[in-house]
């Protein structure tokens, strides 16, 4: 049987490795080619069903997700969109909720408002796993991305609360305002708290034990989930307690991992999370039969005109939403006015329609419990789980095939910094060696006149700075420098190829010793990683 299970696992993962490939051929977002594969593959005669198991996907997969989206995600930016990116997360979610529970309610027949909300909060939050992965290789504005993203970190945890409690009222038939607020509070803030802790925790452990890049690695691979079950097991927000969490652990990386641990760490997360992300989303695709196999009590043409009305709804009720806190503000101070251009309208457009529901949404929904503590079936779960589906298929496929042409048609320009990044790169650049050659030269003047390959780093530093000045003078001068900076990284991955193709020639030599060899060779890997940046995709 482990056998069997072993086959079936590399088979699966081999296959989705296949369609992620056919994706990069024809230039789709692999989430979004996955889930349509995984819907053609659902409707082959014989494929066995495979459902999706929620505690699988809130307990196994959330975590490392939210904790590595949260890791790279910038301090800087997020405190800079602070209050959209709140707003965005709570109130939206908020009010999505509550137009999704009175809209269903109103339109699917025996729908009570309690299970309206039960819809809402599963399909309120935009997820992060799709905003991460379906955005990262389209040209968005840095201050989109910035929102999308934080959002997607901290919308799951509302959601979620909204959620439990709207599902607590579905089975007790109660539900007390001022205890959900009070309670909410509670988890939001438990939740927050233990992510601080556990994180400042780990920090001090690792700065006070001598480690390894091995134990590191594997430290950062386990504390996700020990944020995230030890605030479920006090019922705080497992969610924003792994958010917390990976925000400050992020922060203070520098303070207790190594080089080796960071490069290690990262290339080790970068995988993990590529193949979980892959998992989710062709699972997302393969749930079609479960979904369809549990319409029993509507018609698959009542479902889908009820999934595009409350679809539509909640699109429609981001878009006035996003406009309004965007507008609004502007509108009513006159400080924001005399200090700030009107908003763009084309923004809140881009953060409307870029929110897609994934992985998230099906889980919640799929966790509804069959039957309730007397042992009659749950009401309407089967339509709460179809539309959830159908939405997912119109904000994932749908709106992600839209996005790329419609960034094209608006054109919007990325307006988020004063100066480029790679304006912002080579002045940082000429700072740090500009620190390191005056090191040199108050601290070990006498080294220099004396050792050889000291000196030797004082005259590399020295190149560099002239390098980095004729590097501004190029950025200043050239009128495409975009076009200047390519040729040159082509030029260098051409020089670091024709050393690694005369490494690879001295290797059949048999000369010099093979940990040597590869030593030099992850070296030249280093060297061109410089140019081309390392994808933590």
């Amino acid at each position: 049987m482990i056998h069997t299970y072993v086959i079936i696992s590399i088979a699966v993962l081999l296959s989705v490795m296949i369609l992620v490939m056919i994706g990069q051929k024809l230039k789709v977002a692999y989430p979004i080619f996955l889930v349509i594969a995984g819907l053609i593959i659902s409707l082959v005669p014989g494929m066995p069903h495979i459902e999706i198991e929620p505690d699988l996907v809130f307990l196994i997969f959330l975590p490392p997700i939210l904790f590595e989206a949260a890791w790279f995600t910038s301090w800087q930016d997020f405190h800079k969109w602070r209050k959209q990116i709140f707003s965005m997360a709570f109130g939206l979610v908020f009010l999505t909720s509550i137009v999704v529970a009175y809209l269903s309610s109103s339109i699917i027949p025996g729908l009570t408002v309690a299970m309206g909300f039960l819809l809402g909060g599963v399909n309120s939050p935009p997820d992060a796993v799709a905003a991460t992965s379906v955005l990262k290789h389209m040209k968005i504005p840095k201050k989109i991305t910035s929102i999308l993203e934080g959002e997607s970190l901290i919308n799951d945890a509302s959601s979620l609360i909204v959620f439990k409690f709207a599902l607590a009222a579905v089975i007790s038939g109660q539900f007390i305002w001022r205890d959900a607020i009070g309670d909410f509070f509670s988890m939001a803030v438990g939740g927050i708290a233990i992510g601080v802790a556990v994180g400042l925790l780990f920090g001090f452990f690792l700065r006070l034990i001598p480690s390894n890049s091995n134990i590191d690695t594997v430290i950062t691979l386990i504390v996700p989930y020990i944020l995230y079950v030890g605030a479920e097991h006090f019922h705080f927000s497992g969610v924003l307690a792994v958010v917390a969490g990976g925000l400050l652990m992020s922060y203070n990386s520098h303070c207790y991992l190594s080089h080796t641990s960071r490069i290690q760490s990262g290339n080790v997360w970068s995988v993990l999370i590529f193949v979980m992300n892959t998992i989710i989303f062709i699972l997302i695709g393969l749930e079609l039969p479960i979904v369809v196999a549990a319409m029993k009590d509507y018609t698959i043409s009542e479902g889908i005109f009820y999934s595009i009305v409350i679809g539509g709804a909640i699109i429609l009720t981001r878009l006035l939403y996003s406009y309004s806190i965007m507008y609004f503000p502007w509108f009513l101070s006159k400080k924001l006015r005399a200090e700030n251009p009107k908003p763009d309208w084309r923004e809140p457009f881009i953060i409307s329609f870029a929110a897609m529901r994934g992985v998230v949404s099906l889980a919640a929904a799929l966790s509804i419990p069959a039957f309730l503590p007397n042992g009659e079936a749950f009401p309407h779960r089967n339509i709460i789980l179809f539309v959830t589906f159908v939405i997912i298929l119109i904000t994932l496929v749908g709106q992600g095939l839209m996005l790329t042409p419609i960034l094209k048609f608006l054109k919007v320009d990325d307006a988020g910094s004063d100066l480029p990044e790679e304006k912002q790169e080579v002045i940082l650049m000429r700072k740090l060696k500009e620190t390191a050659l005056n090191k040199l030269e108050s601290d070990f003047s006498e080294l220099t006149e004396t050792n050889s390959m000291v000196r030797h780093q004082k005259h590399r530093l020295e190149n560099e700075m002239l390098m980095m000045a004729d590097k501004s003078q190029c950025m200043a001068s050239t009128g495409d420098y975009v076009t200047a900076m390519n040729e040159n990284k082509d030029v260098v991955r051409q020089l670091i190829q024709a050393q690694r193709n005369e490494l690879h020639r001295m290797k059949r030599e048999k000369i010099f010793d093979d940990h040597v060899m590869r030593t030099i060779e992850m070296q030249l890997d280093f060297d061109e990683a410089k140019i081309t940046g390392f994808a933590h995709s």
